[in-house]
């Protein structure tokens, strides 16, 4: 069960050039720094990100903006990276808008192996070019269809080694869902805990769900 633990550095190593990655976080709560921060050291570029926002200047999901790695970013909301906003408008960087309810059941469908869901959000907007709309008792809904990821990159509280996590209120955020809508999770953890140490009603995510787990702040990433 301790092939699980690694360092940053090796946690990132399959994540190459065109990787899809889930990012968990809500602006900087929850966000696995120390694992955003050796990927942006390991250079892979023309990444496509998943994630509810986009960062803050110089923290987080930043530092792979402002190394221009990332060629597609799906998200909720990018108002507060001026980075994102720039490389947007100058046709550098592909971004994808997604009302953050939305954003959320496309990555549980994802994760369900479901064929999409149907909302009501977006019905008539801007949010509905190009799909299709559906109509149950009179209602429209538009299909979003599930999202999934090569890799996901989560953060929790306390892990133990066979990967079991427990998060800490609302840093919990994301990184449930994300954690099994990816082939391989990589979860960054403030601590690690021997097995049984977590109350089995404290465990969100099941070991099965975590490939790969990585103590907070290695590799010289600040974490807020």
């Amino acid at each position: 069960m301790r092939d699980k633990i690694k360092t940053a550095r090796e946690a990132v190593q399959e994540m190459k050039d065109g990787s899809i990655i889930m990012v968990g976080g809500f602006v900087m709560c929850g966000v696995p720094e120390t694992l955003i921060y050796a990927l942006s050291e390991a250079g892979a570029k023309d990444l496509t990100i998943i994630s509810n926002n986009d960062g803050l200047p110089g923290k987080g999901l930043d530092l792979l903006f402002s190394h221009h790695r990332v060629k597609k970013l799906v998200a909720s909301h990018i108002g507060l990276n001026p980075i994102v906003e720039k490389q947007m408008y100058a046709g550098e960087l592909e971004v994808e808008l997604v009302p953050q309810g939305t954003l959320a059941e496309r990555i549980r469908a994802g994760g369900a192996g479901l064929g999409g869901v149907l909302t009501p959000t977006g019905v008539g907007t801007l949010v509905a070019e190009g799909k299709q709309v559906l109509e149950v008792n009179g209602i429209p809904y538009l299909l979003e269809l599930p999202l999934h990821a090569q890799f996901a990159l989560i953060k929790a509280y306390q892990a133990d080694p066979f990967g079991n996590l427990r998060y800490s209120l609302t840093a919990r955020n994301f990184n449930p869902l994300m954690a099994t809508a990816a082939d391989r999770v990589v979860a960054e953890v403030d601590e690690l805990v021997e097995l049984g140490a977590i109350e089995p009603d404290h465990v969100v995510t099941p070991g099965i769900f975590v490939d790969t787990l990585v103590l907070a702040g290695q590799g010289g990433a600040l974490n807020g």
